[in-house]
């Protein structure tokens, strides 16, 4: 089985090439495709996006259309699948996940895909395995992880940020926007080599790891 990963941000990369071999084994291949940001589903799913502006879902129509076409001509037992991973930040679940299968639903044929969403953020799939933070930061602040209920909708990279950044998040949100990126890459390298894919608490995760199972025993489609 082959996987083709859509990616809004680096840190979500950089956790991801981690974590994809815990969950698939080394029998399967994978290949990330990294975007600057995740962007807006466009009001016309047909139209043509500059291929340049590397926005996700500015890019997605294009993407799974081009993906199904290609698709098409791989043989039955080389089976490939695109899985789509993104925050869903402020946004409906149910909308947002009803807009992405409206997309998928337009294009012809149809390329085997999942929508794998992190509730709110990514840094929720962390916080679904405290072990794995408090082994990557041991002075990590317990009581706040501890307080923290999975795939709630609170700020979720701010809790990590308290929890792990000195100063916490303000002082971090100081910084800046660039600074905040590179201090979730650097949390991506830190907590995801010691995160046990097995036993995470996010609901969000567990999904992300089951679309990905379930493909890799073939069931695709």
């Amino acid at each position: 089985m082959h996987f083709e990963l859509l990616v809004e941000d680096l840190s979500g990369a950089k956790a991801l090439n981690i974590l994809v071999p815990k969950i698939i084994g080394d029998e399967h291949t994978f290949r990330f495709h990294l975007y600057k940001g995740i962007g807006r589903i466009p009001k016309n799913l047909n139209g043509k996006a500059d291929p340049s502006k590397r926005i996700l879902l500015d890019q997605l129509p294009r993407l799974l259309r081009g993906y199904g076409r290609a698709f098409a001509n791989y043989p039955y037992d080389y089976p490939v699948a695109v899985i789509l991973v993104c925050d869903l930040d402020n946004k409906c679940l149910k909308s947002f996940r009803q807009e992405l299968c409206a997309i998928l639903d337009a294009c012809n044929p149809k390329p085997a895909t999942r929508f794998c969403i992190a509730i709110e953020e990514g840094e929720a799939w962390f916080l679904g395995d405290i072990q794995a933070i408090k082994a990557a930061y041991p002075k990590a602040k317990v009581a706040i992880l501890n307080s923290y209920e999975n795939d709630a909708i609170c700020g979720t990279w701010e809790r990590l940020a308290d929890a792990i950044f000195p100063g916490g998040a303000q002082s971090l949100s100081d910084k800046g926007w660039r600074a905040i990126g590179t201090e979730k890459a650097a949390w991506s390298e830190k907590i995801a080599p010691h995160m046990d894919v097995a036993n995470n608490s996010s609901p969000s995760f567990c999904y992300f790891k089951s679309k990905l199972q379930e493909l890799a025993r073939f069931e695709v489609g």
